[in-house]
């Protein structure tokens, strides 16, 4: 569910983007939420269905919804996942079509700093979830610019340009994760950060992957003139060294969190 500002159009584009990074991340979140199986869950911006995927794995869902606001990545999600008994529809996180109490499980990754009105999606997520039921999620650490672009926002101030502004990127840090969390009323939250390392074939793999033109970072890389530009290769080059066999590789960090619903909730 992006900011309306941000267009994550393109379901092929995105999965070239970010899948390798939601992979890694998924992974070691669903062993750190570590909830049991057989239970119904809602995931909310399932983009391609990279997470989707991960759940039906590992998880073990006796149901499973996925929900996105980008109908293009809702068309991507249900082709790579198949004939698997998965609900996938375009919906919008801050009015879920669902009643109330009505999953055990409801997780998001990569997406509650993206909604216009967080805190309204969270309450929404608080609802759809039964008491004692578990919400949670990750987001990148923009605001301790962690995430998967800092090369790119690194290189940008570099040659004198403030990269662009992420949507919701205060709000990433694990605390004011905790405290969003906490006034929409849920309990027992934990918070934890998880650090990734993905690698790429070569610098080409890297730069076309990761500046893709619906993204903040390719957008602006779009605008630079030819000089601005190759600067920015360059700076961003130098902060990624290849291996002797080409390949780039660098971590990113994700902030994660899960609570639970309150048995007396209403």
């Amino acid at each position: 569910m992006p900011d309306s500002t941000i267009a994550f159009d393109d379901g092929a584009a995105y999965e070239n983007f970010m899948a390798r990074w939601s992979r890694s991340i998924g992974t070691v979140f669903l062993d750190w939420l570590a909830v049991p199986r057989d239970q119904k869950w809602l995931e909310i911006g399932c983009g391609t269905g990279v997470f989707t995927k991960l759940v039906l794995e590992r998880c073990s869902p006796n149901a499973l919804t996925a929900v996105d606001s980008a109908a293009a990545q809702v068309d991507h999600a249900r082709n790579a996942i198949g004939a698997q008994c998965v609900d996938i529809r375009v919906c919008d996180a801050q009015a879920l079509p669902f009643a109330e109490s009505c999953f055990d499980i409801v997780a998001s990754g990569l997406v509650i700093n993206f909604i216009p009105l967080p805190a309204l999606a969270l309450a929404e997520m608080r609802r759809v979830c039964r008491p004692g039921g578990y919400i949670a999620g990750y987001v990148w650490d923009f605001a301790g610019e962690r995430s998967s672009a800092w090369p790119l926002r690194q290189g940008f101030r570099y040659i004198g340009i403030e990269p662009p502004r992420i949507p919701g990127a205060d709000e990433t840090g694990a605390d004011a994760l905790e405290l969003a969390f906490r006034n929409v009323g849920l309990e027992d939250i934990a918070v934890t950060s998880i650090d990734v390392t993905v690698r790429f074939s070569d610098f080409v793999d890297y730069w076309r992957s990761q500046t893709p033109v619906f993204t903040p970072q390719g957008k602006a890389v779009a605008a630079l003139n030819d000089h601005d530009r190759s600067r920015l290769v360059e700076a961003v080059r130098t902060a990624l060294p290849a291996g002797r066999d080409g390949a780039i590789t660098y971590t990113a960090r994700a902030n994660a969190i899960k609570a639970r619903r309150s048995w007396q909730s209403r």
